[in-house]
């Protein structure tokens, strides 16, 4: 690849959301001259010729290839990953919607979520880690949610949601103990980007309290500068989007 001597380079998965797409819009904004490749199961096109997608299905097959490819392609001595960041993620379907009894519990609805928001990410990090250096100062983020945290949890329900999230917290846990072993300057930030205005939270949008329903461009803009503000001697940490810490 020309000119890669000291480029830092960003990858987003999930990169079709529309959190995905503002962030990215932030990201080449505020870092004009770096590279960010991203991943999603849609064709996405992006006008800067610094912004190189890759479609691809989310098997462990296909996360490999996609990976390999990028790496081939984009990834030199000279490359530093900067950030890695997931969108990925699933709260409801045609089908279904968060339980609000156990009665409505369903056992393909929950795999389903588990797959989306916990194996996913982590088939992507299986084959993504091995690309960062001990010396790399590099942030992990995944969209986690405030519904997540068991100490936090005051009102039940929401069953295959809650615990996805939870088990993405955990997973996350874990992975940040060995990053750190592998490149002691990085760290994970698992991000509550409070009720967006996308097609996830559409049909909950109604009981959202009023100023409360935010905008993509100002969800992206807030976990952007808590990337940026993270403090690489954290092992991890879980925040809203207002910075503040969430319970476990």
């Amino acid at each position: 690849m020309d000119n890669a001597k000291d480029k830092s380079l960003h990858i987003v998965i999930g990169a079709s959301s529309k959190i995905a797409v503002a962030f990215i819009d932030k990201l080449t904004e505020q870092n004009p001259d770096d590279l960010v490749v991203s991943f999603s199961q849609k064709t996405l096109n992006f006008d800067s010729e610094n912004i190189h997608h890759f479609t691809t299905n989310y098997s462990g097959e296909s996360i490999s290839d996609s990976v390999s490819t990028f790496q081939t392609a984009y990834l030199s001595e000279f490359v530093k990953i900067k950030t890695i960041t997931f969108f990925n993620g699933q709260l409801h379907s045609d089908l279904h919607v968060p339980e609000k009894s156990i009665r409505q519990f369903d056992a393909a609805y929950a795999q389903s979520l588990f797959n989306s928001n916990v194996i996913t990410p982590m088939l992507w990090l299986k084959h993504l880690v091995k690309l960062l250096k001990r010396q790399d100062n590099c942030v992990v983020t995944a969209l986690s949610a405030r519904v997540g945290s068991i100490e936090d949890n005051g009102l039940g329900g929401w069953y295959s949601y809650r615990s996805s999230k939870s088990a993405l917290n955990m997973m996350m846990k874990s992975f940040a103990i060995e990053l750190k072993r592998q490149s002691p300057q990085s760290t994970v930030l698992l991000f509550h980007p409070g009720t967006t205005d996308t097609p996830l939270s559409k049909p909950f949008q109604k009981n959202v309290p009023a100023g409360k329903l935010f905008k993509p461009e100002f969800v992206a803009e807030c976990l952007y500068n808590q990337i940026v503000e993270s403090n690489s001697n954290d092992l991890i940490n879980y925040l809203d989007w207002q910075g503040q810490s969430i319970q476990w």
